[in-house]
């Protein structure tokens, strides 16, 4: 795992977390762990836990930092990509929630925006690939 993906990791403190599941978020970490490994199905693994249905959950921001930290790390390889791209156009695809003040989605839309240059290459790198299709989404819903 890459040192600047380990860090963004451990800068988070987990069990402060209520993860969409009713746990505490420390149970995501080796999920993320296996995602910065290139392992597809963590990506899938985040469903019900850092957003149910289109409801961001409270561990959403911090696993958006810990997406991007891999997606910045290294290109990861294509299937990897596809999974990390439809993850990020997920949450960009939830509703605000209900929260006073700077809301999750603005969390992670301003996180997921530091991405924006990733997300244009990779549209126009394959425009007929799935990646692409996921970074179009991303683009679209930050405007």
């Amino acid at each position: 795992m890459d040192d600047a993906v380990a860090a963004e990791i451990a800068r988070h403190e987990w069990e402060t977390y209520m993860c969409g599941c009713g746990r505490s978020a420390s149970h995501l970490v080796p999920t993320l762990r296996d995602a910065a490994e290139g392992h597809p199905a963590a990506f899938h693994a985040l469903d019900d836990h850092i957003f149910i249905q289109s409801n961001l959950q409270p561990p959403a921001p911090a696993v958006c930092a810990v997406l991007m930290a891999i997606w910045f790390a290294s290109p990861p390889r294509q299937t990897t990509r596809e999974v990390l791209l439809w993850t990020l156009s997920a949450v960009l695809g939830c509703e605000e929630d209900e929260r006073p003040g700077r809301t999750l989605y603005a969390e992670c839309a301003a996180t997921i925006r530091t991405g924006i240059d990733l997300a244009r290459h990779e549209r126009a790198a394959d425009p007929t690939s799935l990646s692409a299709a996921h970074a179009a989404d991303i683009l679209e819903a930050l405007g």
